[in-house]
């Protein structure tokens, strides 16, 4: 005959916790949360705003596009994307005003020399630039698309080039760009020492990566993101200002 099994004594109740001032309930710690705000590649944004505007006729910059002036669409576009940004001024010019509310930092660069182009505001601004990649944009280009200037910092970083530009058509546009600071910096300064001005003599000293116009309509259909600034009708149009 099998004994009988000992029975197994039931487990204490656990007394309820006191709570009160001198006995606080206990409550789990709070779970992280994930950071507010997207989080930006290494890339500094560059906006060339040192020209003469003169076929505008005035202050091309201020102008109002949808009620915000002109240079400002241009900062806040790249600074959607960018990890700081540099506004490139004329010698002498006057700071413009600036999005207050901007998430990222923004400095002022100067000219070494008056209206030399862009290739001269270029080098200049990236013996600045603190991070290892820089796009370059126009102050003068009101429609620019955040995905669009993501799009040529991938295509830089996944190619061993040294700069990425948008294929228009036949034609090989001149900004907005993408550039590896470490290889387009030198070659700008001594560009710009031998008396280059010309932005176009960067893709013949630079490796370039072309991304094909079909890539980046994708993000862009109407090609907003070309359409520069060059007279007060092109406000009205975004026209690109060539036929």
């Amino acid at each position: 005959m099998t004994p009988p099994r000992p029975m197994t004594p039931p487990r204490p109740t656990e007394e309820p916790r006191p709570t009160g001032p001198s006995h606080p309930a206990t409550e789990p710690p709070p779970r992280p949360t994930a950071s507010a705000g997207p989080i930006r590649p290494a890339v500094s944004g560059i906006v060339l705003a040192g020209g003469r505007s003169r076929r505008f006729g005035g202050d091309k910059l201020g102008a109002l596009v949808d009620g915000r002036p002109l240079l400002q669409r241009s900062v806040e576009a790249v600074g959607s994307v960018c990890r700081e940004v540099l506004v490139v001024l004329a010698p002498d010019a006057p700071e413009p005003d600036l999005p207050a509310g901007l998430a990222v930092p923004l400095r002022f660069v100067r000219d070494p020399e008056p209206f030399g182009g862009p290739l001269v505001g270029i080098a200049a601004a990236l013996a600045q630039a603190s991070e290892p990649v820089a796009l370059v944009v126009g102050g003068d280009m009101p429609w620019l698309a955040g995905e669009v200037l993501a799009l040529l910092v991938r295509e830089l970083e996944a190619s061993g080039s040294g700069l990425a530009a948008l294929v228009s058509g036949e034609r090989v546009e001149q900004l907005p760009i993408a550039v590896r600071v470490a290889t387009v910096r030198p070659a700008a300064e001594r560009l710009v020492g031998a008396g280059e001005r010309r932005l176009t003599a960067l893709r013949r000293e630079i490796e370039t990566r072309l991304v094909d116009e079909a890539t980046w309509r994708r993000l862009d259909p109407d090609g907003r993101s070309l359409r520069d600034v060059d007279r007060p009708s092109d406000l009205a149009d975004g026209y690109h200002g060539r036929p």
